[in-house]
């Protein structure tokens, strides 16, 4: 696809209901990372809308640009439905983590926590954080905790 050309349709086919997030790295780092948990349109039109989100609307990031795509390694994680869990059932490495309480949510896929190195506490506290709670709100019974699985595809560039 070259510059300024309109995004391709997806294939048809199934999908429907699962969540999708899409990662771009450059050089190593993240350059951008956007997602949804969950999705009634098949999922070939949501990595595609996710693909271009995480390009340009990621707001820790400007707009990727055209010179960035040599080098840009692209990720996608197909996600499994999200379930309630104890703090005790997370698995870092396997699963991913929600952590909401009130109108705060925080997110993190389960690569990271391998990536980063980080054991459960850790990982729970990381979550919490990006939702803008303190570390140890995990451990207050009104913070919901839910956890999902990722089959993650990677495209590095050769």
């Amino acid at each position: 696809m070259a510059h300024g050309e309109a995004v391709p349709e997806p294939e048809a086919g199934t999908g429907g209901g699962r969540g999708a997030f899409v990662s771009l790295h450059l050089r190593g780092e993240l350059r951008g990372c956007i997602g949804h948990l969950v999705s009634s349109r098949p999922l070939g039109e949501v990595v595609r809308d996710m693909a271009v989100a995480a390009a340009r609307d990621d707001p820790r990031f400007p707009p990727l640009r055209a010179e960035e795509l040599e080098g840009l390694d692209v990720e996608v994680s197909v996600l499994t439905t999200p379930v309630p869990a104890r703090a005790e059932d997370v698995e870092p490495g396997r699963h991913g983590l929600i952590v909401r309480r009130g109108g705060y949510q925080g997110v993190l896929l389960p690569q990271v926590a391998t990536e980063q190195g980080w054991d459960r506490d850790t990982f729970l506290a990381m979550t919490c954080r990006k939702a803008g709670l303190p570390a140890l709100a995990w451990r207050e019974p009104r913070t919901e905790l839910l956890v999902f699985e990722a089959q993650v595809i990677r495209d590095e560039p050769s």
